[in-house]
């Protein structure tokens, strides 16, 4: 067994509304430099361990279609090799050709020139014989190579509603623009104390609209650019919009797209528009008593200009859609309890998709979460898994997309790195294989994927279990859980890593939990449909029956005194747990946390709605603070420019409001980043004193 020594740390612990540390006049160690002492020898043994991981590789560039470059650590130190797929041979590289790699533009695509347009707000025609201009609030034309203001082509933009975006047709004929209302967004202050330049306090002022407040509207609009008139078309069945965008021209000019999002987000329409005549037509609509999560849509132009590809949760699962651009027409593609991730690449000459999925072989037992990188082909629809490990896949491709790297590897499972065909995935070699036998020496413990039946006694909920170095059977261990429970995405790790944010924490004592509970993306709509105006319940009807499970199988896991702790929606998390759920979460670390309607617009309504209704009020921190009954460490920045820093002030002043016992940090200087050495020893000092030493 590989034991480390405890040196003393000469950093003391001490900082705005924390208890006292236990002190006597008589020379013996403080309360404070125990846990420092304790403290620092970890983080010294794992800043070693960390350096004995070899054969990951990160960060794989294609230095062109046949050879890549990438880097990995050695016991001799970190090397970079090029791998030739041609020769299947590597040799040694340096960082600078790497970096040079990574800095490759796309093509011969003059950037420069692109954005020096942009900036003067010049756009060429297709044809390159004319300019559009957006120019005192308008739209105006000129002959190519020539200077002037042109030939105005729109009067009825003015300051308080301009154009402010346009985009030829293909055949240099129409141009679709957009007309947009400017509103005056609210301002929040932030206020920082220390700022480097000056004595006195600096003042920022940041747009930062929030639920509720007013949203300027936008107006689609058609030009003949030689007649020089508008083509008019009826806009009334798109108001009330949170946002209106263009989408793009169909390739032979005959329409183009535009995509209304309702306000609300229970409704969103892909719609297209007539070149000739304006007639505007819904291709998709997506509609739901819930909400549509319009961030995970997605949307294809084949060449032809006769089919769209789109995604949609319609079903209830995230799949691929094919419409007809003439008629409408919807015909599905893929089906089934799995969803479509990402795509990587649509091949119209060979009718093929590379995508990711999640999902699909989640029958075997295998984790849902788990992405594979697989091929769809359009004519029959068959499925072919590129990457069938039992594994999280994370691909990077060449540019022709022939070639792929697949980095794969679990939690449970260290990582491979194969090269791989992408015509069926075959393994053309092995790349490199992740060698933990260093830390395994050392007492390294394994993380466990655990499984449990959530609250509807059907669902499996997915996490991992992460224990200290040198893991004894026999003895007992409390359990925190580091938790980030926005409606976005997923959030617990499915690739392995022997060097987790909370390692520090687990070699105190602890064990660490992570968990996709209900009301989180990347299973069904249903599942992630939880978290409609419901936040406060981030899944933790699921966590709760998760970690029981879990103790039940371990007997060595406390849950009698959980802890949980979590940044920005974790933060608000964390505290909700404290507040809705105090039978189970008894301490608590919130930071940075967006506890009520004080954050940003589009979080806040995407997942709570609009119009404004109770249950913002009944799922809000600030508005239930007084139900606190757990130990509470609020930690927030100053000039956090993601969270209103009000949101977690405004708990505070409610909490004071009603007599309970906390701790505060309100740090000067510092953002929505709290994730340095000193606020991460003050996290885990809280739960060393409340929970391991209460």
């Amino acid at each position: 067994m590989y034991k480390r020594t405890l040196l003393l740390s000469g950093l003391a612990l001490i900082a705005a509304g924390t208890l006292s540390a236990k002190t006597g006049g008589d020379g013996k160690t403080t309360w404070n430099e125990k846990f420092d002492t304790e403290y620092q020898a970890h983080a010294d043994f794992l800043s070693e361990t960390y350096k004995e991981v070899y054969g990951d590789v990160s960060s794989p560039v294609w230095k062109d279609v046949d050879s890549f470059l990438y880097s990995t650590v050695t016991p001799e130190g970190t090397k970079v090799y090029e791998y030739n797929a041609r020769t299947v041979a590597k040799t040694e590289s340096t960082s600078e050709e790497l970096q040079k790699a990574s800095r490759r533009g796309p093509g011969d695509f003059d950037w420069e020139e692109y954005r020096r347009m942009r900036e003067k707000k010049e756009f060429p025609s297709p044809d390159g014989k004319l300019v559009a201009l957006l120019r005192d609030n308008n739209i105006f034309v000129r002959d190519a190579g020539e200077e002037g203001a042109g030939r105005q082509l729109t009067w009825l933009g003015n300051e308080d509603e301009p154009y402010v975006r346009l985009m030829w047709s293909p055949d240099s004929r129409k141009i679709a623009a957009l007309r947009q209302e400017k509103v005056k967004e609210r301002q929040i202050i932030l206020r920082e104390s220390r700022p480097a330049d000056q004595v006195q306090p600096h003042y920022n002022y940041l747009d930062y609209a929030k639920p509720g407040d007013k949203i300027g509207q936008s107006t689609p609009v058609l030009l003949d650019v030689a007649a020089g008139k508008q083509i008019p078309f009826s806009t009334e069945a798109y108001q009330n919009q949170f946002s209106l965008s263009l989408g793009q021209w169909s390739p032979n000019s005959d329409f183009f797209t535009f995509e209304y999002n309702q306000r609300g987000h229970q409704l969103y329409q892909l719609v297209k528009v007539g070149a000739a005549t304006g007639r505007n037509t819904v291709l998709a609509e997506e509609k739901t008593n819930t909400f549509v999560y319009y961030n995970t849509l997605w949307r294809y132009y084949f060449e032809d200009g006769k089919r769209i590809l789109w995604i949609s949760e319609r079903d209830d699962w995230r799949h691929l859609y094919m419409i007809d651009a003439q008629s409408g027409a919807m015909r599905q593609l893929t089906k089934g309890e799995w969803n479509v991730r990402e795509i990587l690449n649509v091949d119209e000459k060979n009718g093929t998709i590379l995508m990711y999925e999640n999902g699909m072989t989640a029958t075997k037992g295998e984790d849902p979460y788990n992405k594979h990188l697989v091929r769809l082909d359009l004519n029959t629809l068959k499925i072919t898994d590129l990457t069938p490990e039992n594994a999280f896949h994370s691909v990077t491709p060449n540019e022709d997309f022939s070639l792929f790297i697949d980095n794969y590897s679990r939690p449970d499972l260290p990582g491979t790195t194969v090269l791989r065909s992408a015509k069926d995935g075959s393994v053309i070699s092995e790349i490199s294989k992740t060698d933990i036998s260093k830390i395994l020496a050392k007492g390294y413990t394994m993380p466990e994927v655990f499984s449990a039946k959530g609250r509807d006694g059907k669902t499996d909920i997915w996490g991992t279990i992460y224990r200290p170095y040198n893991y004894d059977k026999k003895k007992t261990y409390p359990v925190v859980e580091y938790i980030y429970a926005g409606p976005h995405d997923s959030h617990v790790t499915k690739n392995f890593s022997a060097r987790m944010r909370f390692d520090r924490l687990t070699e105190m004592g602890f064990v660490v939990v992570t968990i996709d509970g209900m009301g989180t993306d990347n299973r069904s709509k249903s599942f992630q449909d939880v978290c409609w105006r419901n936040l406060k319940d981030a899944g933790f009807p699921d966590r709760i029956l998760w970690m029981k499970a879990a103790a039940r199988k371990y007997k060595n896991l406390d849950i009698s005194n959980v802890g949980i702790y979590g940044y920005s929606a974790g933060g608000q998390n964390t505290l909700s747990a404290l507040l809705f759920y105090p039978d189970f979460y008894k301490v608590g670390v919130a930071l940075c946390g967006c506890h009520n309607r004080m954050d940003k617009i589009w979080w806040n309504e995407q997942w709570m709605g609009y119009p404004i209704g109770p249950w913002y009020g009944e799922n809000s921190n600030v508005d239930n603070a007084h139900l606190l009954q757990g130990k509470l460490l609020i930690i927030n920045g100053e000039i956090d420019d993601n969270v209103d820093p009000a949101s977690s002030l405004q708990v505070v002043y409610e909490l004071e409001k009603a007599g309970k016992y906390f701790e505060q940090l309100h740090l000067a200087g510092h953002t929505h980043n709290l994730g340095n050495d000193w606020i991460t020893k003050r996290v885990f000092e809280f739960f060393w004193r409340n929970i391991k030493n209460n």
